[in-house]
């Protein structure tokens, strides 16, 4: 037994009664202790204080014997409450011992260690700050105890020092956030409400900053607000709440690019709401910081689009992130990024190049690991600013491409392309020809509204002047079952973009698309028979009808097709006689004084000897009556069908309509007939 050595200055009667089983005598020996320490104090004898403290330490506190230890810590409390203000001297020695016996099999030493440090910070108060990590770290786990008596004994204490903290101003931060970082992570319930709980406590003091911090700590967070507990999820909630309040008072000061990849990563079900509302005010405050991570953020928003009801909220705040990341993306950012780099710098706001980004090994990267906080970190205090185009294209191709995709989705994937189109044509090019044949797949798409805003995209990239450069003849990458090549590089002495004098010429691609649209009408003959004629009247509304039906005539007087092209004609020619869309059309071939309407009329007619009744109807419209009727003379010659009596039909109901009278008709749009 302990009784056995020499104990001085502490009596064998004090020893005795620190080994003893019973608490009413330990407690004895506590009361004796305080008051020889007392006399010590008194004395200014530093060193026998030290060598008592030392004795109750490893003698009894860190003892084989259950009780032993039990006397150790009482004596090592009553050491604390003997020295009052001085104890701050003796702490470590104080503490260490303490937070040692928090790990014991036995639940009432944990319990008995747990009102020891009590007393010992209650007398200390601020002078535990310095050894605050030591502390949080054993009530860290204490807090996840199972026994109730020692985490309701860990919750006083947890009390207390958060009074302590609350009060000082000599809380060091700096070297408490690596293991809060640490910490955070645990997936113990009662270790969660811990960490939080102390997340809120440190944000309500008005002298500590942790939102310089928030970056290390904001994947620990979402991950708690993912946690099955409604208490832990409504405490995270409060906490990131008050942060983001913070960030809106303070954005000048918010570290955003080093965030922003941690709302992408936590953007699923559970905390969807909270991470896009999220989002949406970083898109909103930190503006063009945040296109490095563009592709991220779609990756998160797109499929939000297509929620219910049910989720209109998260939906809305999609929507928001979208409008206003789309908003960011400007025509400076069609500028090369070598180009970029001459034209800012030195730069302005201090952002260090992509090249130099690169270069210090810190640049971008989109994980899901807790490891993402340290290689998030860049190596100035602002990002490089750069859009990520390559990697937003490739989530627009792929949200293309995946047929699960809801229809909002898709719809603001195709916004998005047109937009990039507009403000980015240089860059964009470079990707036509992979996006170029999902483009065209889409136009069989069930949503009329998908398909509009597809015929938008394609109309963009084949009359926007960037497109001018791509001289290839076809669509790299494309399905061969879509693809057809343009036919020689002149036709007739000219250049085949340039289609008629009269109407404005398209770029390379406009060809390139007329050929595989036409070609995609032949393989899919129900596109062509729901779709085609809503098809090609909004193509004339977007690229004038004269580049359409001149292209379209072009082509298919190549076609091998006949039956196709028969069937082709015939709905190019109802097109014309018929829509709205085709009226200038119509009142340029009415009048055949000029040499383009006269080039217009024998293209057409060329091809639209592909079918009998086209032809005499385009004779009928451009007032060709003598040619007319001889056509129709020919008839009898003909192999009568019922697509062929159906046609004529259709005709003779025509002959009697406003479309074939002489004079030129006024605009519907001016007219109230």
């Amino acid at each position: 037994m302990n009784t056995e050595k020499d104990f001085s200055p502490l009596t064998p009667n004090i020893v005795r009664a620190l080994n003893d089983k019973l608490y009413e005598k330990r407690k004895v020996a506590a009361l004796e202790i305080e008051k020889l320490v007392r006399e010590f104090v008194a004395q200014n004898n530093s060193a026998q204080i030290r060598h008592v403290i030392q004795i109750l330490a490893t003698e009894f506190a860190l003892s084989q014997h259950p009780h032993s230890r039990k006397g150790g810590l009482i004596g090592l409390a009553a050491c604390s409450i003997a020295l009052g203000k001085d104890s701050g001297l003796y702490l470590k020695e104080l503490i260490d011992p303490v937070l040692t016996c928090f790990n014991d099999s036995d639940s009432r030493l944990r319990y008995y260690a747990c009102e020891a440090l009590y007393n010992i910070v209650k007398v200390a108060r601020g002078a535990v700050l310095p050894h605050f990590n030591v502390l949080f770290d054993g009530l860290s786990k204490l807090a996840a105890d199972p026994d109730p008596n020692v985490k309701s004994g860990s919750e006083l204490l947890d009390r207390l020092l958060k009074d302590i903290v609350t009060e000082s101003n000599k809380f060091d931060l700096v070297a408490f956030v690596p293991l809060l970082r640490e910490r955070i992570y645990s997936n113990n319930q009662y270790a969660r409400q811990f960490i939080i709980s102390w997340i809120h406590v440190l944000e309500s003091v008005p002298d500590i900053n942790l939102l310089d911090y928030l970056p290390e700590i904001l994947d620990g967070l979402f991950q708690i607000l993912g946690d099955s507990s409604k208490e832990i999820r409504r405490i995270c909630e409060v906490v990131l709440g008050e942060f983001l309040k913070e960030i809106k008072k303070n954005p000048s000061s918010v570290k955003f690019a080093e965030m922003a990849n941690i709302l992408v990563i936590h953007s699923y079900d559970l905390i969807q709401l909270t991470s896009m509302t999220w989002m949406r005010e970083f898109i909103q405050l930190a503006g063009r910081v945040v296109l490095p991570y563009s592709s991220g953020i779609l990756t998160a928003v797109l499929p939000c689009l297509s929620y219910d009801d049910r989720k209109k909220s998260t939906k809305e705040a999609a929507s928001a992130c979208n409008h206003s990341l789309m908003k960011l993306v400007t025509p400076e950012d069609d500028v090369d990024d070598e180009e970029s780099q001459t034209k800012s710098s030195p730069q302005s706001d201090g952002s260090p190049s992509k090249k130099e980004s690169d270069l210090n090994g810190k640049s971008y990267c989109r994980i899901s690991t807790r490891s993402l906080i340290c290689c998030v970190l860049c190596s100035s205090d602002r990002p490089a600013v750069t859009l990520d185009l390559d990697g937003i294209v490739q989530v627009l191709d792929r949200h293309l491409h995946d047929s699960s995709t809801g229809m909002m989705t898709r719809i603001a994937v195709l916004k998005w392309l047109y937009h990039l189109y507009i403000k980015t044509p240089r860059k964009m090019f470079k990707h036509t020809d992979s996006l170029f044949p999902m483009l065209l797949k889409t136009l069989s798409d069930e949503s009329d509204e998908v398909i509009l805003k597809d015929l938008e995209v394609l109309a963009e990239i084949a009359s926007s002047p960037a497109g001018q450069t791509d001289a290839s003849g076809s669509c790299n990458n494309s399905d061969s079952k879509t693809e057809l090549h343009i036919p020689g590089g002149v036709r007739d002495g000219q250049p085949v973009t340039d289609l008629s004098p009269s109407t404005p010429s398209m770029n390379s691609y406009f060809y390139k698309f007329m050929i595989n649209l036409l070609k995609r009408f032949s393989l899919e003959r129900k596109l062509l028979e729901m779709r085609g004629a809503f098809i090609i009247r909004q193509l004339c509304l977007l690229l004038h009808a004269e580049n359409i039906f001149h292209s379209m005539a072009d082509i298919l007087l190549k076609e091998e097709d006949l039956k196709f092209a028969s069937t082709m004609v015939q709905t190019l020619n109802t097109i014309l006689l018929t829509s709205a869309e085709l009226f200038q059309l119509r009142n340029q071939l009415k009048d055949l004084r000029t040499q383009e309407s006269c080039a217009l009329f024998c293209c057409l007619y060329r091809s639209w000897c592909h079918n009998p009744v086209a032809t005499v109807s385009l004779c009928f419209l451009t007032q060709n009556y003598r040619h007319a009727y001889d056509l129709i003379q020919k008839f009898g010659d003909l192999e009568v069908t019922v697509d062929f009596l159906m046609e004529v039909d259709k005709l003779v109901q025509l002959i009697e309509s406003p479309i074939f009278t002489w004079k030129t008709q006024r605009h519907p749009s001016k007219t109230n007939d």
